[in-house]
């Protein structure tokens, strides 16, 4: 268990640091083309981890199973990670780390709507106190944040929560972490093929056509610089391959509603990081906004870890 905390504490300080990192060089990259690097880059070396994973279970792959993988890497590597890229490009790096750590609200939703999971009492309260943050760091009545950071983010956190919930029974056969592992891979090759198809005249002409810009002559390997490539490498090896890589194995030693945990302090650290790293201040409506989601976080996950303990209590 001691352990298991090890790994969750990691796991959160590298999460945290997430958007920060991007944020400092979003500049420098276009935003598909950091996009499909880092979560190839992630999901090879997450690669060892999920063929040992595999082994474990004596499972093999099937031509279905690569084809459900390649769906989730289209969900959550080429649209929801797309937006959020763009989200960071867009808008301060603790907006969008706040907002985008609301994505279990919006799993909660789709959870009910397409696997009939039950909405109990304490989700509603936990989803009207998310809403109520949500609301307040927006500040629809004197916003001073981009319209289109918040949209992107927002768009990046609920295509995240589709993700979530059509990976929920490849997780329960395969492990988050072989679900993880091929969702990254395969969506990365997914973009970099879409890439390699913008530099072609007639679509990246159209793309322009319509202001999209980014997503035209998207460039493979411009952008490394020796200024630019110790974050890299940090965002690519640490963030996504290490970060997703120590979040299942605290899954493996403790349970998922400890390690979910994560995500309950990620909303703190982050603008704490992002004042210190990037002078980002955090105004009145942002800390009431983050006091919501951490009590809508809290109403969400305490029945959990009491009826975890009471479990743990009647076995000894």
């Amino acid at each position: 268990m001691k352990k298991g905390f090890i790994y969750i504490g990691i796991t959160t300080f590298l999460f945290s640091t997430m958007e920060i990192a991007l944020k400092t060089i979003s500049d420098n990259f276009n935003p598909v083309q950091l996009n499909f690097s880092r979560f190839l880059v992630g999901g090879i070396i997450l690669l060892p981890f999920a063929l040992k994973a595999l082994k474990s279970k004596n499972i093999s792959l099937t031509s279905k199973d690569i084809k459900t993988f390649a769906l989730l890497g289209l969900t959550c590597v080429v649209i929801s990670m797309t937006f959020y890229q763009l989200a960071v490009m867009n808008t301060k790096a603790s907006v969008v780390a706040v907002l985008f750590s609301c994505n279990p609200i919006f799993v909660m939703i789709f959870a009910y709507i397409v696997l009939k999971e039950k909405i109990h009492k304490n989700n509603i309260i936990a989803l009207v106190l998310e809403l109520i943050g949500i609301i307040l760091i927006i500040n629809p009545i004197n916003t001073k944040l981009s319209i289109t950071g918040i949209t992107l983010t927002l768009l990046a956190a609920i295509t995240f929560a589709i993700y979530g919930v059509l990976g929920k029974k490849s997780c329960a056969k395969f492990g988050g972490i072989v679900v993880t592992c091929f969702s990254f891979i395969l969506g990365g090759l997914e973009m970099l093929i879409l890439s390699l198809l913008s530099h072609l005249n007639i679509i990246s002409n159209a793309l322009r056509t319509v202001n999209l810009n980014q997503f035209a002559d998207v460039p493979i390997l411009s952008g490394y610089t020796t200024y630019s490539l110790p974050t890299v490498l940090y965002i690519f090896i640490c963030v996504t391959g290490i970060g997703y890589a120590l979040y299942f194995k605290a899954m493996e030693v403790t349970s998922a509603n400890t390690t979910s945990l994560v995500f309950f302090f990620k909303p703190i650290l982050s603008p704490i990081l992002a004042l210190i790293l990037l002078k980002e201040l955090i105004p009145i409506n942002m800390i009431l906004g983050i006091i919501c989601i951490l009590s809508g976080s809290l109403a969400s996950l305490l029945p959990s870890f009491i009826a975890e303990h009471h479990k743990k209590a009647a076995a000894l």
